[in-house]
């Protein structure tokens, strides 16, 4: 027999007639073992279907993601599927055609290496047919994964170059299998998605190309905000030799409101700028420069950033900050507000997120949840309490209906880490937020049910970082050696002497502040390096780890 002969995926597909082999469509489903529903699971379409500007008659979406004028059609090349089924030999046997929910299934070597950004395609006659535009590459979420039963296969699509694309309707009109496709129009020759995805997803920094991409007028704006985001990254990193000092501005506390006995909110509005700002990512935090000389950092609960809200619970002991806000804070102060940074991530690639907090824990998280209701990805909220009386935010809580468990101490309900752990769905990732106790069972739980580290994320209230004194040297500088007192943490003690080191959390959480150990031992402290970082010795927080004896570091 001979050999089977692969097309050629970088030749022309236009010069060579392409038909339409099969149109398909899907209502929307709930997905495998999760609560939420997608529109991935179309079907082929016998009959004429009217395609208007929104996309095809009778095709839903999760319009979160897909659907609406810029992914009004999705199209996939066939031929890929073979080649992911030798690659991945595990899946769950959904490698057939349809299986990336595409509309469109066409035949020859249309493919993501000679299809570019602005095509305008035409299926059918000129008269009843429609004309499409290729707008986006398909950016592939969690839904790849639960669909095929590999975890963190959606990264491989735009890897391997085998996205897909989407189609905006330049003129509403009737598809059916067996139409022919025609190439009416290639504005952008350079650009086929494939070349495309070198820069939306490898190359990030390179700014010329960037610019060029960004300048397109043909993207769907999904890409266009991406692009605009690397741009100013890549310009950002051009210039970050020139690193500024943090800048302070003032922010006026307009609402003070007890939640609980020991928590408070507090809503602190821009004194210079009263515009809407920009959102904030969930899981952010942000420093105070309080009245009495003290700076903080502070979980934020949500807003933006000229207007936001935190959850502070006064500490006891406290170490000053907590008990200013709570007693001596009134609304109408003005208190300086500096550096906004990010600390809890948003795994995109999980099927289910699961969210364990406790006490003032939960401030961590609610932006997240926030956003995953918008978004409609899939969690559970378990949260322990000493009593209904120490529940902070009820009314955010209570738009959760259905997704959030509440374990009353006072009632004698215990939280089941072990229970809950086994019981996670499928590709879940874990979110933690509490006391030590429950930070050590969630640690155990995890170790003897083979759970990997990366699919954990531990914030802490707070942490050790006291302990015996220690000096350090920088690399390359001449000040010489800086003691670093038995209660004060290495990041304060630089910043002391003048050096400006990077932080968020300060909790030993997100690891912002870390700093390279160039020679020294380290006692290390915190969650924000993975044990392997720590084994090797050449890195440590400086916000909670300490160093025995003297260390030299570099930043």
């Amino acid at each position: 027999m001979a050999p089977i002969l692969l097309p050629d995926l970088d030749a022309p597909w236009h010069t060579t007639p392409t038909t339409l082999l099969q149109l398909r469509t899907s209502k929307m489903r709930t997905m495998l073992n999760l609560a939420i529903e997608t529109g991935i699971y179309k079907q082929p379409r016998t009959t004429p279907i009217f395609c208007s500007l929104t996309g095809l008659q009778d095709d839903e979406h999760d319009l979160t993601f897909h659907g609406g004028p810029e992914k009004a059609v999705h199209q996939y090349y066939p031929g890929h599927y073979s080649v992911w089924r030798k690659e991945f030999p595990e899946n769950n046997g959904s490698f057939e055609v349809g299986g990336f929910g595409e509309n469109l299934v066409a035949s020859g070597n249309m493919n993501e290496r000679n299809v570019c950004i602005g095509d305008v395609i035409r299926i059918g006659d000129g008269e009843t047919g429609v004309l499409l535009q290729v707008c986006l590459p398909r950016q592939p979420c969690f839904k790849l994964n639960h669909r095929f039963g590999i975890k963190g296969f959606a990264p491989n699509t735009w890897k391997k170059s085998r996205t897909g694309w989407y189609y905006r309707v330049l003129k509403e009109g009737w598809i059916k299998a067996g139409d022919p496709f025609e190439l009416v129009q290639r504005i952008y020759p350079n650009w086929t998605i494939e070349r495309i995805q070198e820069y939306l997803h490898r190359d990030k920094g390179n700014l010329e190309k960037l610019e060029e991409l960004v300048a397109i007028p043909e993207f769907g704006n999904e890409c266009k905000q991406h692009f605009k985001g690397l741009v100013e990254r890549a310009r950002d990193k051009e210039n970050e030799g020139k690193k500024e000092p943090e800048a302070w501005s003032a922010f006026k506390l307009v609402k003070k409101k007890g939640e609980t006995v020991r928590i408070s909110s507090f809503v602190f509005q821009s004194v210079d700028d009263s515009g809407e700002g920009e959102e904030l990512d969930p899981g952010s935090f942000v420093r105070l420069k309080l009245p009495n000389g003290l700076i903080r950092p502070y979980s934020v609960v949500g807003g933006s950033t000229t207007r936001f809200t935190l959850g502070i619970a006064l500490e006891d002991p406290s170490r000053g900050g907590s008990s200013f806000l709570h007693n001596s804070a009134k609304e109408g102060d003005i208190i300086e507000v500096g550096k906004i940074t990010g600390s809890v991530p948003i795994p995109e690639g999980a099927s289910n997120h699961i969210f364990i907090a406790g006490g003032i824990g939960i401030t961590a998280f609610l932006g997240h949840m926030a956003i995953y209701d918008k978004i409609n990805f899939n969690y559970t909220l378990h949260y322990a309490v000493r009593s209904a009386e120490d529940v902070p935010f009820k009314d955010v809580l209570d738009s959760m209906s259905g997704k959030v468990v509440v374990y009353d101490k006072s009632k004698g309900q215990r939280m089941d880490i072990q229970k809950i752990l086994k019981g996670r769905a499928w590709n879940s990732y874990i979110y933690t937020c509490g006391p030590d106790r429950m930070i050590d069972s969630i640690t155990r739980s995890a170790a003897a049910l083979a759970i990997p580290a990366s699919d954990i994320h531990y914030e802490a209230f707070h942490i050790e970082k006291g302990g015996d004194l220690f000096t350090v040297s920088v690399k390359g500088s001449k000040k010489g050696k800086i003691e670093v007192g038995g209660e004060e943490t290495l990041l304060e003690a630089l910043r002391k002497e003048g050096w400006d080191v990077d932080s968020s959390c300060e909790t030993g959480n997100c690891g912002t502040c870390r700093v390279e150990v160039c020679g020294g031992n380290v006692e290390h402290r915190g969650s924000g390096l993975s044990e392997e970082e720590k084994g090797k010795g050449n890195v440590m927080l400086s916000c909670v780890s300490r160093g025995v004896g003297h260390l030299v570091i570099d930043f």
